[in-house]
């Protein structure tokens, strides 16, 4: 029986050195790219996919809500607030226009004046070849009278019906974006008085309510 021990050979101690020398596999796992990455404030156990699907979820529920702001300027949004600023001004236009009409119509217009003065001289004309005193009066003053009252309230009707498309258009139409402003509903307002009251006073001196045409004794 042979006792003595075996020598190692060469190729046995060879694999063992590399055996003993190879480097383990690296168990750990490496850290993933930046999107993979849990943030600091979320509770421990929660996987990078959990935190992406609260994402996911949370986005849904804020459009489902109207809440997802829109970057992207919207061009029909932006024509209709041109529009709307347009009406405004439009309307703000016409209220001033009605309040001055129904300063004319009780102040007086030269147009009344210029038709007036034509009355009178048509007036002058019938009654060159003679004619009673209260054919003259009737002829000259009378009827100019009429006239000066006649577009007097002519123009006190035009600030009546322009207050009061005015104070009526935002129930009309498209609705427009933005509220009718107080200043322009104030100045309406003051048209349609000043119009009301100017009709008023013109039917009065039309029908010779206020003051009656003088009569000539004996006419």
């Amino acid at each position: 029986m042979n006792t003595t021990p075996s020598t190692p050979t060469t190729d046995d101690t060879e694999k063992k050195a590399a055996a003993g020398t190879a480097p383990a596999p690296d168990m750990t796992k490496k850290a993933g790219p930046a999107e993979d990455a849990v943030p600091g404030d979320v509770a421990p156990g929660v996987t990078p996919s959990d935190v992406t699907e609260m994402d996911v979820a949370a986005t849904d529920a804020a459009a489902e809500d109207g809440l997802e702001v829109d970057l992207e300027p919207d061009p029909y949004a932006e024509a209709e607030a041109e529009a709307a600023a347009a009406a405004g001004v439009g309307t703000g236009a016409a209220a001033v226009v009605s309040a001055g009409l129904g300063i004319v119509s009780l102040s007086g217009a030269w147009t009344g004046r210029v038709a007036a003065e034509r009355e009178t001289l048509l007036g002058q004309i019938k009654t060159s070849g003679g004619g009673s005193a209260a054919q003259q009066i009737s002829e000259i003053y009378g009827d100019a009278w009429h006239t000066t009252a006649l577009v007097n309230g002519l123009f006190a009707l035009l600030a009546l019906l322009v207050g009061v498309f005015v104070l009526v258009r935002p129930a009309f139409g498209t609705p427009s974006l933005r509220p009718q402003a107080g200043w322009v509903r104030s100045v309406a307002f003051a048209g349609v008085a000043l119009g009301v009251l100017g009709v008023l006073i013109s039917v009065g001196m039309y029908l010779d309510l206020f003051v009656a045409l003088p009569s000539a004794a004996g006419g």
